[in-house]
């Protein structure tokens, strides 16, 4: 998949709106009761940007990076300001913050995730975008050295290890991430008369998969 590994500018995303979408199937029965299904087994973010726009600066920023992207060709990274981190919001990244797993003393290649938990359910989401120089791990309790006991891929979310984890040892890691989005649209609709006299322009943005 075509994918340029660039930040969409974060003042921007900062004002935006959006967060995650769910696909559920609903079957209303003769009894009233229903019969409640998803074909999806990941959420979907989507964000409109326009809202984030506030200046003509803003504006000339959008369409560079929406024609450097070639509209809905090329997919980017988008920081979520909402849920940015492998931490509760009002908390530091820690380098126990999410499980890794654990050693098997074979397995060298561990993936980035974030658990979701509400009551008895959770939702364990796949991290594949990290932000990089901000993957902090730790084995047992105690912090490993990047670049020396680990290496982080940008491009995957994926930690390997130097050596492989002993057996039953815990693995766990903070990070921050972005979001892997493109365009939703190839063209984009903005009025400088409109955007000076208080009118949003819209600019939807969808993740996607890598």
């Amino acid at each position: 998949m075509s994918f340029h590994d660039v930040r969409f500018p974060a003042s921007v995303s900062l004002g935006a709106l959006g967060g995650p979408q769910r696909r559920t199937e609903i079957v209303a029965l003769a009894n009233g009761f229903e019969e409640r299904n998803t074909p999806w087994a990941h959420g979907r973010r989507r964000y409109d940007a326009g809202l984030g726009m506030r200046s003509m600066a803003d504006i000339e920023a959008v369409i560079a990076f929406f024609e450097a992207r070639q509209g809905q060709l090329f997919g980017f990274r988008w920081k979520d300001w909402s849920d940015y981190r492998s931490c509760p919001a009002d908390q530091p990244v820690s380098p126990v913050d999410q499980d890794l797993g654990q050693g098997d003393g074979a397995r060298q290649v561990f993936a980035l995730s974030k658990l979701y938990r509400s009551g008895p359910a959770s939702y364990l989401r796949e991290i594949t975008k990290p932000v990089s120089g901000s993957v902090r791990v730790a084995r047992d309790g105690q912090e490993l050295t990047a670049g020396v006991d680990f290496t982080v891929s940008a491009e995957s979310g994926e930690i390997t290890f130097a050596s492989p984890p002993s057996s039953g040892a815990l693995l766990q890691a903070g990070f921050e991430f972005d979001v892997p989005v493109r365009f939703d649209s190839d063209r984009l609709d903005i009025s400088v008369a409109g955007f000076e006299a208080g009118e949003i322009p819209s600019v939807p943005v969808i993740e996607i998969r890598v």
